[in-house]
């Protein structure tokens, strides 16, 4: 954030510090008491030497992975550059995992973030630094590239953004129809990308262009 928690009054940290919740807005106590239920629920000792400390390390993770829902990553994208640089800026196979909001399981994969400027330029991890924030929150996977592309496209003014995201799904890969190896792609075409065939091309290409 812009500023610190002393700072700003609404900032959501200040409330979770004052009530012990953890920096990131988690209720880690809350989480480590649901995960004791979770394993007597299906017939586990919660007190066994194996599991003693499993709540614990679990609300850690979840502190962990869904600190995005308490970031604003358009605080990512408001330090940028004027330039007259008006072509395609990409960046290809941004590694990131997120969590299915439907079964609680991770998906994880590759993001693919180009975008036409038009006069604003960013540092190009903050694309990746995007990606990380949006990741870390239960979701679908389409809705995380469409939020992606829309906060890229809102902050920068751009004249055209694309994110392509294939991901792998452990709730399609270890459960239900168990098919391990497949891979959901999904796309979020805005401006000339959307509205340009040949611009649409242009980025496709310069994604999958020469791959194997």
């Amino acid at each position: 954030m812009s500023k610190t928690s002393a700072e700003n009054p609404s900032d959501p940290n200040v409330g979770a510090l004052a009530s012990g919740l953890a920096p990131s807005g988690v209720d880690q106590p809350r989480i480590e008491r649901a995960v004791r239920e979770i394993l007597a629920a299906i017939g586990e000792d919660p007190d066994r030497e194996g599991l003693r400390d499993t709540p614990g390390r679990v609300a850690r993770m979840y502190a962990e992975m869904f600190r995005g829902l308490h970031e604003d990553p358009r605080d990512v994208l408001r330090k940028f550059f004027t330039e007259k640089y008006d072509e395609v800026v990409l960046v290809r196979d941004i590694e990131f995992h997120s969590m299915c909001e439907h079964h609680m399981l991770p998906f994880m994969g590759k993001a693919h973030i180009g975008y036409m400027p038009s006069g604003k330029v960013i540092g190009l991890s903050k694309l990746a630094r995007v990606v990380e924030v949006v990741a870390r929150r239960p979701q679908v996977q389409e809705r995380m590239t469409e939020t992606i592309a829309d906060l890229v496209m809102q902050e920068l003014s751009a004249r055209g953004v694309a994110v392509v995201i294939e991901a792998t799904h452990t709730c399609m890969t270890i459960r239900g129809v168990r098919k391990p190896g497949s891979m959901c792609v999904t796309s979020a075409m805005k401006g000339i990308f959307r509205s340009n065939l040949s611009s649409r091309e242009e980025i496709m290409t310069l994604i999958y262009g020469g791959r194997k």
